[in-house]
């Protein structure tokens, strides 16, 4: 689908880049729909990997973000992906930061946006996860929470415990995102007063589902690419006191340094795409230094080639996820990383 993707591409990006999101999107589902994607698309590779006692059909996930409400379920499962991660959901719905809120800086192969968690809420989501057939026939779904914008940020806790209670049934997975620039103060969870408190009760809320469904599900923390060396030694003491079972490097930066006089570079909001690369492979690397093989890590971050996940892999990571590298690359980079990963 390369040549096809090549095509389509100049168009695509015509458009503001929400519009385009939407619209390729909404042309997946169609596509999937009329059976078209599995003619037009290699195989799926096949390369299993455990992981939190999940066995994830290949190593290359779906990053958070681009399917927020569980809309296109089926159409992304189909591009050969081994997981998908869905969200960030929010207990109530909400519209998310005024447009244009997601800004293209393509000569750096870049994305910049400030969408705000804009989604229909928890309940809404759970709802089309159970009508996907991705979901029903045990496709591997992780399900990433956030707190709404006008919960203050003393009370994130209970946003991430309703929104925990809400996914936990239908949930492969649950991650917890704090590290997302674009509500105000979250980061702040990140601290380590307001981080205890978090795990503390999302720890004894999972202890109450599990007695409750008989299950334990496992719980992953997603982080920043902009923490130093400190403040990643202290989220990893806290990940293994509270029993969390992995953690996601990264989330986007706030950072600027790699893009600064491009159109765009100043808006305000998380830069993801190649700038992030390196920064989010060393987060990968301190942690995998820290932590050992105590808790596993999911790399993400500037992942735009198989090349790019290998450096991922080798840094630490048991897995990885992809988002901006598919709005330059195309569905192909799924395939393409994923047989770069075989045998890693």
């Amino acid at each position: 689908m390369t040549d096809r993707y090549s095509l389509l591409r100049p168009w695509l990006f015509c458009l503001d880049p929400e519009q385009a999101h939407n619209l390729t999107l909404s042309n997946l589902d169609r596509a999937q729909r009329w059976g078209f994607l599995e003619r037009l698309l290699a195989k799926p590779v096949a390369d299993p990997r455990t992981l939190c006692g999940i066995t994830f059909p290949n190593p290359v996930g779906l990053a958070a973000g681009l399917d927020k409400d569980g809309k296109h379920i089926d159409a992304l499962a189909a591009l050969g992906f081994g997981f998908l991660e869905i969200g960030t959901v929010t207990p109530r719905p909400q519209p998310g930061n005024p447009k244009p809120r997601m800004f293209r800086l393509t000569e750096a192969q870049a994305i910049i946006n400030r969408m705000g968690f804009n989604n229909d809420g928890v309940e809404a989501c759970v709802a089309r996860v159970r009508r996907s057939r991705f979901w029903q026939n045990g496709g591997v779904l992780g399900m990433n929470i956030g707190k709404n914008a006008a919960t203050p940020i003393e009370d994130a806790a209970s946003d991430y415990v309703i929104a925990m209670e809400a996914v936990y049934e239908i949930a492969s997975y649950i991650t917890v995102n704090i590290s997302s620039p674009n509500t105000q103060n979250l980061r702040a969870l990140q601290g380590e007063e307001m981080l205890r408190s978090l795990l503390s009760k999302l720890d004894e809320s999972r202890k109450r589902l599990s007695d409750r469904d008989g299950v334990r599900k496992p719980l992953f923390l997603k982080i920043a690419p902009d923490l130093d060396t400190t403040d990643i030694d202290l989220i990893a003491d806290l990940l293994m006191e509270f029993g969390i079972d992995g953690i996601i490097a990264t989330n986007t930066t706030i950072a600027r340094e790699s893009v600064q006089g491009m159109q765009y570079a100043q808006e305000a909001g998380g830069l993801s795409g190649a700038p992030v690369r390196a920064a989010a492979t060393q987060v990968v690397k301190t942690l995998k230094a820290r932590l050992g093989d105590h808790l596993p890590i999911i790399g993400v971050g500037g992942i735009l080639s198989g090349a790019d996940a290998r450096e991922k892999i080798k840094a630490g990571a048991s897995l990885v996820q992809l988002y901006t590298g598919l709005i330059y690359r195309g569905p192909d980079l799924v395939n393409e990383c994923a047989k770069a990963l075989k045998h890693s």
